[in-house]
């Protein structure tokens, strides 16, 4: 598949494009859990931190914690330019959206106050002629709307244009869909460590196969 194959392209960030090194959930959701007076293991850690199929519902359940709890203590604990340091890009990522001449945007659960020094910090920011950041008044992927703002903003609408969206979660799979794009899948986690299997219009395990 080329690049030129789509009119343009949308990703996904976090598990995408970028990515932490191992030891920064661990700290960061071992902080969480030191202030709420809980104990997490390094498999909680991971659900917790990735939420891959519902998987921090399950610890939620499991550990009777209030996301709303969590989540509250996560952004008081978590700080940007800290997240920005221990973040790295995938190289494949880096040589294939850097070298794309096709209107591109990004389209993240990660939050504006996060995703904007990690964009300066990699120097990556011009990448992207647009950057969505989910939240409640935008809408959270499946939901198309992040998908369908980021369109509209690079003009393409739908108006025969032909996109794709790419990303690592089930959940941009759905907006993609429900957007009426094609979605590619990146499957940078096995399926069994996912717990499972995620369908795309495409799956790839790296950027070097578009």
């Amino acid at each position: 598949m080329a690049a030129d194959e789509f009119d343009f392209w949308l990703f996904d960030l976090d598990g995408t494009l970028v990515d932490v090194e191992a030891s920064y959930p661990r700290a960061v959701i071992g902080a969480v859990g030191d202030r709420l007076g809980y104990s997490f293991s390094d498999r909680e850690v991971e659900m917790l931190w990735y939420g891959v199929g519902g998987a921090r519902n399950d610890v939620f359940e499991r550990r009777d914690l209030s996301p709303d709890r969590f989540w509250e203590t996560f952004h008081e604990v978590e700080d940007p330019v800290a997240r920005a340091e221990s973040t790295f890009v995938y190289d494949d990522a880096a040589a294939f959206v850097s070298a794309l001449d096709r209107p591109t945007g990004l389209v993240t659960h990660c939050q504006s106050y996060l995703t904007e020094p990690l964009l300066d910090y990699h120097d990556i920011g011009d990448w992207f002629d647009t950057v969505v950041c989910c939240d409640d008044d935008v809408g959270w992927k499946p939901d198309p709307r992040p998908v369908e703002l980021a369109m509209d903003r690079i003009g393409v609408g739908y108006n025969g244009h032909e996109g794709a969206l790419v990303g690592d979660d089930p959940d941009d799979t759905g907006a993609a869909w429900n957007a009426g794009l094609d979605a590619i899948h990146v499957d940078r986690v096995d399926a069994v460590d996912r717990g499972q299997c995620v369908l795309g219009d495409r799956r790839i395990d790296d950027f070097s196969q578009l």
